[in-house]
């Protein structure tokens, strides 16, 4: 190779180095069962979603819920406006999974990117709920019904956790399971609708 073009090439592989290195990770994790709504739109269950359709797993926005993070109405697209399909309500029809309050039921997660994590929490909406607006913090029992503390650990890629739906809950419900990341300031939120009976 002359060494002038071996110089070229060597000095546009230097300047590329940052721009690829400065990339974020375009993965992180999201609920398969009940699955999600950017699972369902993953899937092709649910249609009209826009961007998530291809990216189920990057519902990323700040942590702290519920005292802070997302604001309300935004939750289920964790405050980001590329994901805000996942906040319509749809007239109160997203598709919901079966489940019976006071039995054990498994929540699965998909993690695509691994994080150091400091919990993962499932919080539920009250009786009496209105599934036809968008989440906020009211609609939501005040504490999360499940919680699985991971002290920094890292989780494997797929992860079950058991917990039983509050006993007393019936009809149309909407799951909120928030990843919080040891790490960084951020956590993940991923909404699941359910049909208690």
């Amino acid at each position: 190779m002359p060494r002038k073009l071996g110089l070229a090439i060597a000095g546009c592989t230097a300047l590329m180095l940052p721009v690829v290195s400065a990339t974020p990770a375009l993965a992180h994790g999201y609920t398969t069962s009940p699955p999600s709504r950017s699972s369902r739109c993953a899937s092709g269950q649910v249609t009209n979603c826009g961007p998530i359709q291809w990216e189920p797993q990057s519902v990323e926005g700040p942590k702290g819920f519920p005292a802070s993070g997302p604001r309300d109405g935004t939750i289920c697209a964790a405050g980001d406006s590329r994901w805000a399909p996942l906040d319509d309500p749809r007239g109160g029809q997203w598709p919901a999974a079966r489940l019976t309050s006071g039995q054990a039921t498994g929540f699965n997660w998909r993690l695509t990117a691994v994080h150091a994590t400091t919990s993962f929490r499932y919080f539920i909406t009250r009786n009496g709920w209105n599934r036809t607006r968008p989440l906020t913090r009211a609609a939501l029992e005040s504490a999360p019904f499940l919680r699985q503390d991971y002290g920094g650990q890292r989780p494997p890629a797929t992860v079950t956790h058991q917990g039983t739906i509050p006993a007393g809950k019936t009809g149309r419900h909407l799951v909120l399971a928030v990843w919080d990341i040891a790490d960084t300031p951020n956590a993940f939120y991923s909404c699941a609708d359910v049909d208690l009976g």
